[in-house]
């Protein structure tokens, strides 16, 4: 008997983490298709950027690490120049990516996943789960959160693993409470009392009728956290806090800030990683905005 019931548990959580993420799936296609002429223009430059990252090894010239001779400037061999050390630029720009999304998706996906526990678990538990996990998310507001990593960055080991992961441990606040409060929705539509009634278990009323219904308003949050990831550790970067020994698009304009690319006039040094910067976070706005925006729409029409 403890066989069956083992199988027959084993078998209920297998269909409801296949139905999530049937829902998921579906949710992201019903996202991408309802998405504007502008932000159609900002996935397309969002998927190019990931296919430099994945493919950062086929698509650059050189190694980013080869060294020729300094300071050359842009010409057939090295289209953006090399450095100081004569690395080639190009291929540095594109090794770069990688770190740069690394950071920026690692950072968002922990802060996405804790906020969306955090919010899913305090808006359908309620009373004193509620008012705790409320309370350690206010705790977590107040903390002033780029200084924070400044200063751990400056007294722990420079890595960018560390930076994602503070940067993913504190920045979940507004996604739980975005969560918390659809969840606060969801919980009181009749299909999510039948199911109480029927006598579900509460993660399968979790995964199966709330958070479907959630994660329309939780993609916008992981796409704008992506590029405030990214912006954050450029910015720690520049201040000369990122690791030395990877190659990314805050790292270079770190580099050319100290070793006379600003100074010197050498703007093919420093001007092609801060474009990245820019039409990298453009993209995810636009795609971030339109599903915002959609999201309202939706709940005006309700």
């Amino acid at each position: 008997m403890s066989c069956k019931n083992s199988r027959r548990r084993n078998a209920g959580l297998s269909n409801m983490i296949g139905s999530t993420i049937r829902s998921m799936i579906g949710s992201m296609s019903e996202s991408i298709g309802a998405l504007s002429g502008s932000s159609k223009i900002g996935l397309a430059l969002f998927v190019l950027f990931l296919i430099v990252a994945v493919f950062a090894g086929a698509v650059a010239p050189y190694d980013p690490w080869l060294r020729f001779s300094p300071f050359m400037p842009p010409g057939f061999a090295h289209p953006l120049g090399t450095n100081d050390l004569g690395n080639d630029i190009l291929s540095e720009l594109i090794f770069g990516t990688r770190v740069s999304l690394i950071v920026g998706f690692g950072a968002a996906f922990m802060a996405t996943i804790i906020g969306s526990v955090v919010g899913l678990l305090s808006g359908y538990f309620r009373g004193l789960a509620d008012e705790l996990l409320m309370g350690l998310t206010d705790v977590f507001l107040m903390i002033p959160q780029i200084p924070l990593i400044i200063v751990l960055a400056a007294f722990l080991r420079p890595s960018f693993w560390m930076t994602a992961l503070l940067m993913g441990c504190l920045w979940w606040t507004s996604t739980a409470r975005v969560v918390r409060s659809r969840t606060l929705q969801v919980r009181e539509m009749s299909y999510v009392e039948s199911a109480t009634s029927l006598g579900f278990s509460h993660a399968h009323i979790i995964f199966t009728d709330v958070l479907p219904n959630v994660l329309h308003v939780i993609m916008p949050k992981f796409l704008l956290a992506i590029a405030s990831a990214l912006i954050a550790e450029a910015s720690i970067s520049f201040l000369g806090l990122g690791d030395p020994t990877m190659k990314s698009w805050g790292m270079m304009i770190n580099f050319a800030f100290t070793r006379g690319g600003f100074i010197n006039g050498y703007w093919w040094w420093y001007l092609p990683p801060g474009l990245c910067i820019t039409l990298f976070v453009l993209s995810v706005v636009l795609m971030g905005s339109s599903l915002e925006d959609r999201e309202e729409e939706s709940r005006v029409a309700q």
